[in-house]
């Protein structure tokens, strides 16, 4: 059994940075695919980041690119969302998912494991 528990999200200013995480217990974490989702009010899950199982491939969102980085330290069992410039709409609860056989990252359905989420809210 894996258990995802994501932290650093809270409320800041619009331009401003959150820095989140999400530390991994269970299965051996560089076995696993790792991304991000977001939820806001009155929408449908969101695809935000996602990383490879080495760290070496990258993925974003359009919405988000040039302004959040992913990565992810296997070591700490941790992967990271590096969000800048943030922007009102860019409030969510954001979740993070970890899966085996991911072949679509920027598909949720294909992670077989979540966290509770971190409410993220930027004010404008």
């Amino acid at each position: 059994q894996v258990q995802l528990v994501e932290s650093g999200g809270g409320l800041v200013q619009a331009g401003g940075s959150l820095r989140l995480s999400c530390a991994a217990s269970g299965r051996t974490f560089s076995s696993y695919a790792m991304g991000w989702f977001r939820l806001a009010p009155g929408k449908d899950r969101e695809f935000v980041a996602a990383i490879s199982r080495s760290g070496g491939s990258t993925y974003y969102a359009d919405s988000v690119k040039g302004r959040f980085t992913i990565s992810r330290d296997n070591a700490k069992n941790t992967v990271y969302l590096q969000m800048n410039s943030l922007k009102p709409e860019d409030t969510a609860v954001y979740y993070c998912a970890g899966g085996f056989n991911v072949l679509r990252l920027w598909v949720s359905t294909e992670y077989d494991y979540w966290g509770q989420g971190t409410q993220v809210t930027v004010s404008s």
